[in-house]
C-alpha cells in the first residue's frame, strides 16, 4: 500500500478544473448606438461540491471551499476569458469587461464581449449548437488540507491572477479534469518513493504505453527509463 502521505505537498504548477455549464447564458441586447452587447454570465467553479480527482497513488476527492477566491478578488486579479484556455483574450478583468464575484454557487462570471469579433462569433456558433457545455479555470493553490486519510482535498484558498476563466469544448468531467501531471510533478513524486512504491507506480501506468517498456526489476538503469518516459506521457 503506497504512503498517501507523499500527498501532502502543495502543487507548485497552474490547476485546472472543468464544470458542466451551470446558469449559463449569453443573451444580446441594444448597445443604444443601433448594435447589440453581448454578455456571457455563468459559474466557472462550484464550491462545497465534491468531485473525483486522481494522482499517481490513486482517485480521491477534492472541494473548492467556499471562501477560497475571497483574497484572490480582492487584489484585484487579473483574469482574461478565453477558449481552451488559450487564443485571443475575449474579456478581461484588468480591462473591466469582465467581474468576477464570489457568492453562495461559487465563482461568478460576467464578461462583455465584442459581438463584432470573429472569435467570439464563433463562441457564440458554438454555444448554440451545444457543441460546448463546460466551463474551467486556471489557477494556484495557495492554501489546502488533506484529511487524515489523505483520501480528500479542502481547497481553501486560490490566486486567480495569471490565471484564467474559460469556456471548454471537451474536457471534462470534474472526475478527471486537471488529473494529469506534468513532467516535473511525476519526477518529484517518484523521487520520493522507496524504490518497492516507484515500482508499483511502473505497474500501475504500464497501461499507458502503446508499447510496453522491459519489465525494469533489479535494474536501476530500466526504472529511471521508465520514468522518463512516464513523464513524458504524463504531460
Amino acid at each position: 500500500m503506497p504512503d498517501l502521505s507523499a500527498r501532502a505537498e502543495r502543487p507548485t504548477t497552474i490547476q485546472r478544473r472543468a464544470t458542466p455549464f451551470r446558469d449559463v447564458e449569453l443573451h444580446a441586447k441594444p448597445d443604444g448606438t443601433g448594435g447589440e452587447a453581448l454578455t456571457f454570465t455563468g459559474y466557472a467553479s462550484v464550491t462545497d461540491t465534491g468531485y473525483e480527482m486522481s494522482d499517481w497513488l490513486g482517485s480521491y476527492t477534492e472541494v473548492i471551499r467556499s471562501g477560497a477566491f475571497k483574497k484572490t478578488l480582492s487584489e484585484d486579479a487579473d483574469v482574461p476569458f478565453l477558449v481552451n484556455h488559450g487564443g485571443l483574450t475575449l474579456a478581461r478583468t484588468k480591462s473591466g469587461t469582465m467581474a468576477l464575484a464570489e457568492d453562495d454557487t461559487g465563482l461568478h462570471v460576467e464578461a462583455r464581449l465584442d459581438p463584432g469579433s470573429p472569435h467570439v462569433v464563433a463562441l457564440r456558433s458554438a454555444m448554440d449548437r451545444g457543441d460546448v457545455d463546460e466551463m474551467s479555470f486556471g489557477f494556484w493553490i495557495t492554501r489546502q488540507q488533506w484529511s487524515p486519510d489523505y483520501e480528500q482535498l479542502d481547497v481553501i484558498e486560490v490566486n486567480l491572477s495569471k490565471g484564467d476563466v474559460s469556456v471548454v469544448n471537451y474536457g471534462a468531467n470534474p472526475a478527471t479534469a486537471g488529473a494529469q501531471l506534468n513532467s516535473r510533478d511525476l519526477a518529484a513524486a517518484a523521487a520520493r518513493l522507496p524504490e518497492d512504491e516507484q515500482r508499483a507506480l511502473y505497474e500501475r501506468l504500464a497501461a499507458r504505453f502503446t508499447e510496453t517498456p522491459e519489465d525494469p526489476a533489479g535494474d536501476a538503469g530500466g526504472l529511471d527509463l521508465y520514468l522518463a518516459r512516464a513523464r513524458a506521457l504524463a504531460l
